[in-house]
């Protein structure tokens, strides 16, 4: 599974950091603006903070060292991820955080350009890792969820398969392994 999610995030930084590099040719300047669709625009806006523009005075150094370790903690769950969508969702989330790290490394912040919009109100302005890592989360809840499921029917037919053995003896039998 461990190549299996690292082919995953390698897949989105790449796309993450192509799709930027076509934006910036776009939109050379903060600030500039494309409209592509009625509810869809290309934006070049710079995030000096992390989801939202929240934290903005912490520096793209000390983002992208948290990003960096997160990653590194992330790769460790992957290293024992037992399932394909959990090892891919964590590749997304560990492909985004680090997309977003070589922006901050390289650019002093996030490049960020998918802007969607209705009735007036603009959803903030994302990117190829931004979308990655949302995935990625969304997978893993999937993931658990469907973990507990089989867990629990698991667990479910445990019980049912030991309360069979306690009504057998119950009435009489003996236990299975004096059966011959």
């Amino acid at each position: 599974m461990l190549r299996f999610g690292f082919a995953a995030a390698a897949a989105v930084v790449a796309l993450d950091q192509a799709s930027k590099a076509a934006a910036a040719a776009l939109l050379p300047a903060p600030g500039a603006e494309r409209a592509i669709l009625g509810f869809f625009n290309l934006v070049h806006v710079r995030n000096p903070g992390v989801s939202f523009g929240l934290m903005p005075g912490l520096g793209p150094w000390a983002l992208a060292g948290f990003a960096f370790a997160v990653s590194a903690g992330l790769a460790v769950w992957l290293a024992r991820a037992e399932s394909r969508l959990t090892a891919a969702a964590l590749g997304l989330v560990i492909g985004g955080a680090l997309g977003n790290a070589i922006d901050r490394l390289r650019l002093g912040a996030v490049f960020d350009f998918l802007d969607f919009h209705a009735f007036g109100y603009h959803w903030p302005a994302f990117n190829a890792a931004d979308a990655a890592i949302t995935v990625g989360v969304v997978g893993l809840l999937a993931g658990s969820f469907i973990d507990n499921n089989r867990a629990a029917a698991r667990w479910g037919a445990a019980a049912d398969s030991a309360g069979s053995t306690r009504r057998n003896r119950s009435a009489g039998e003996p236990p299975d392994s004096s059966r011959r």
